[in-house]
């Protein structure tokens, strides 16, 4: 790992850009087309290194898929063909991808092994491995189940009628995909609303997922049929470029085609009650997924409470929210947010710890943050953490900060928006 050094900016952000495509929507987008059958084609899939990680685990089960830049087809003769791997399967960083999967591994008739790295190996597997044991699932591993590497028997399972204990939608969606391989309807209940982009895609493959507010019926073994799929930009990386475009003075920028699902819109509705300049346009709705141009322009702003049923819209974008709130006037308060504790690093301490470094005046409780603003942050060494949002968010400080900021590594960000320091460095106004 090689450390990189960015200099605060002289001038404002100006242009448009398109945002690459969601993460959330692309890793569904290869697990459901996978598992039906004919030639699904996506369009503005993200590349970046989690999801090429589902990729490579369909290519196991003898899925034929095709990768062209942005573009994927897949030719899938339906999950009930699908071999066995030969080889155990690598998660690499993606919990998203180790989570879901697990609903899958634990209905296909198979015997799986998987793991992923360092990170990934420390994250608590138990959420959804023990809803998965209730559906008859075998599952095993370390401690239990409750870490990776797990071996898993898969078979015809039970369903299951089950209030989720979690605001996750990675187990909920995980809970989803075991229930297509059961004889009988399953009922989820969540705890709180969280994305909805499993049910969403199940749907327009042919599957039927019905939902009334916080209740799920999953009716099982369906026949998915091939789909086009267009992936909208992912908000959760358009964050970034957002609050930067509030923090930084006399800046306007326009960002593309981004994803507006009302789960995952948090961030927005953070940015109206600080008093952001946000207007959005071109609004379209394909596969009951909604997206639309934001546009963002420099304003002050005033502190805020981000809390309760509005985490789980935000849950990505807490760490970019923390920085924009050391500049906005006021006490922000980040509560209910202990979820954060199991991300790819413990989010609420390496916030802390950076912000912390950069001369914010922040502190940290159980489960969030409290932000005096407004800060003069100044430059230092700061870490990664090995997180892609940890280190996108120490790059957009660098653009305010008195001195240089240093990062130990920026290599994770090809995680989920590889081409981040270039659409940043297309926006200054030289």
């Amino acid at each position: 790992m090689e450390s990189q050094t960015f200099a605060p900016i002289t001038s404002s952000l100006k242009g448009s850009l398109q945002i690459p495509g969601d993460k959330s929507i692309s890793h569904r987008a290869v697990m459901i087309g996978s598992l039906a059958k004919g030639k699904t084609r996506i369009a503005n899939f993200l590349n970046g290194e989690d999801c090429l990680r589902t990729i490579e685990i369909f290519k196991q089960f003898g899925v034929d898929i095709m990768i062209d830049n942005t573009d994927v087809v897949i030719n899938s003769s339906g999950y009930n063909n699908f071999i066995e791997p030969n080889q155990p399967l690598y998660f690499g960083n993606s919990g998203t991808t180790a989570r879901l999967m697990l609903g899958i591994l634990a209905g296909l008739p198979f015997h799986t092994v998987v793991y992923g790295d360092k990170h990934l190996t420390e994250r608590p597997m138990d959420r959804v491995v023990l809803p998965l044991r209730k559906m008859s699932a075998q599952i095993d591993g370390r401690k239990e189940g409750l870490f990776l590497p797990l071996a898993i028997r898969g078979k015809k399972l039970n369903s299951i009628d089950f209030k989720i204990p979690v605001k996750s939608a990675q187990v909920k969606s995980a809970l989803i995909f075991a229930s297509l391989f059961t004889n009988n309807a399953s009922n989820l209940t969540e705890k709180t609303l969280t994305r909805d982009h499993t049910e969403n895609m199940l749907n327009a493959f042919g599957a039927e997922v019905k939902t009334n507010d916080l209740d799920i019926n999953i009716q099982p073994n369906p026949d998915l049929v091939s789909k086009d799929i267009r992936v909208p930009g992912d908000i959760s990386s358009a964050a970034f470029l957002i609050v930067a475009g509030a923090l930084v003075p006399d800046s306007n920028i326009t960002l593309l085609n981004v994803g507006l699902n009302a789960s995952r819109t948090g961030l927005l509705d953070v940015l109206d009650a600080m008093g952001a300049d946000i207007s959005i346009s071109n609004i379209t709705t394909e596969n009951d997924e909604k997206s639309g141009d934001i546009t963002v322009k420099y304003k002050e702003l005033n502190s805020t409470v981000i809390e309760g049923e509005l985490i789980p819209k935000l849950i990505d974008e807490i760490p970019i929210l923390a920085l924009l709130a050391t500049q906005a006037s006021g006490k922000t308060i980040i509560k209910d947010a202990e979820e954060l504790r199991i991300k790819e690093t413990d989010r609420i301490k390496a916030v802390f710890e950076t912000l912390k470094t950069l001369g914010a005046n922040v502190t940290e409780t159980k489960d969030g943050l409290i932000i005096e603003g407004k800060s003069v942050l100044n430059g230092g060494e700061i870490k990664s953490y090995g997180d892609h949002r940890m280190a996108m968010m120490g790059i957009i400080a660098s653009l305010i900060t008195t001195s240089d900021v240093t990062l130990d590594s920026v290599s994770s960000i090809k995680i989920s928006y590889p081409t981040f320091i270039d659409d940043l460095n297309s926006l200054y106004e030289v």
